[in-house]
């Protein structure tokens, strides 16, 4: 990891405070799993920090952000309130979508934040909904789609590429490439792990970038996003990355080895920053500690105010839910 010339010290610290609040927030995440608080699905981000704070970083705010179900930072970045993203953990009506989503379908549109999607590459064709709608409006806006390498294995993978090649659309495909998709190891399940080459066949610009170091995924996300804004169409981003924890807490993670997770940890976005900064005299101990405590601050807000919200009122369970006239 190396520090970019023009690259100050001011975003710096703001990556590192960005990444600090995803990871505390999911550890609490895991936490209250744990108690039984939320439950449901828990996909965690522990290890894939600097994906998701490296790019939307380098987005602008009226550009429209999809994710996958592993979105909690994402949606923490994008600007929602962790009191909202908590109290959508617990299924409280406070909750970005009233509780009703949980925690893989986090959305807002007023942030242009269109999920959270529990379905492998369902956000692709939807990234090139939103695009296609801008391009015809004549909007210079950047849809930036996250998806995990297990979503290229779909076929609305290449649809999606396909679509966007063709009608030259301004899309910047994210790909969070992790190596295990769901449990299966890349190369046990496709036959091309070259996945910039698969961009490469629809004639899509793609570039790999290493994952675990936030200043290279900011950089790479912010020329991207430029050339896709531009009028340039799609670009495809491969963030070489690693997560530390399981797929989800029912994953007993027996398909890894553990030497392998260790191996990555020695990398880890969060102390591997946390170090070159210190090194290049941009950051104290002290000041570590106090972005490290005002993360856990706000955490800690969260929480309470996820425990303190009321549930949805049983009549409103079906608000919003399409149901066909006297089906009720």
């Amino acid at each position: 990891m190396t520090l970019l010339p023009e690259t100050s010290q001011a975003l710096s610290l703001q990556l590192l405070a960005d990444m600090l609040r995803i990871r505390r927030m999911e550890e609490k995440c895991a936490e209250l799993y744990g108690t039984g608080k939320i439950r449901g699905f828990l996909h965690l981000y522990i290890g894939e920090e600097a994906c998701a704070t490296g790019a939307l970083r380098a987005l602008a705010p009226e550009d429209n952000v999809v994710a996958t179900y592993r979105e909690h930072g994402h949606a923490l970045l994008r600007g929602l309130p962790l009191r909202s993203i908590m109290a959508e953990m617990y299924g409280k009506a406070a909750g970005c979508c009233r509780g009703h989503g949980g925690s893989m379908h986090l959305f807002d549109a007023d942030r242009r934040f269109y999920g959270g999607n529990a379905i492998v590459g369902g956000g692709l064709p939807l990234a090139v909904g939103l695009a296609l709608a801008d391009k015809l409006q004549g909007i210079a806006r950047v849809t930036a789609c996250f998806f995990g390498e297990g979503a290229m294995a779909e076929g609305v993978f290449h649809e999606a590429m396909n679509l966007a090649a063709l009608w030259q659309l301004p899309v910047l495909f994210c790909c969070e490439n992790n190596l295990y998709a769901m449990g299966t190891a890349l190369a046990r399940s496709q036959s091309q792990t070259d996945l910039c080459a698969k961009a490469a066949s629809h004639k899509v610009p793609a570039l790999k970038v290493d994952g675990m170091d936030v200043l290279a995924v900011h950089e790479a996300t912010r020329q991207a996003a430029q050339q896709v804004r531009a009028g340039a169409g799609p670009f495809f981003l491969e963030y070489a990355t690693y997560r530390f924890r399981a797929h989800s807490m029912f994953d007993p993670d027996l398909y890894r080895d553990k030497a392998e997770i260790e191996q990555w940890k020695q990398r880890g976005p969060i102390h591997s920053f946390t170090a070159q900064l210190k090194a290049a005299g941009d950051l104290t101990e002290e000041a570590f500690l106090v972005l490290d405590a005002r993360a856990e601050a706000e955490v800690a807000d969260a929480v309470a105010y996820a425990d303190a919200a009321e549930p949805e009122p049983i009549e409103d369970l079906l608000k919003d839910v399409y149901t066909p006239q006297g089906s009720v």
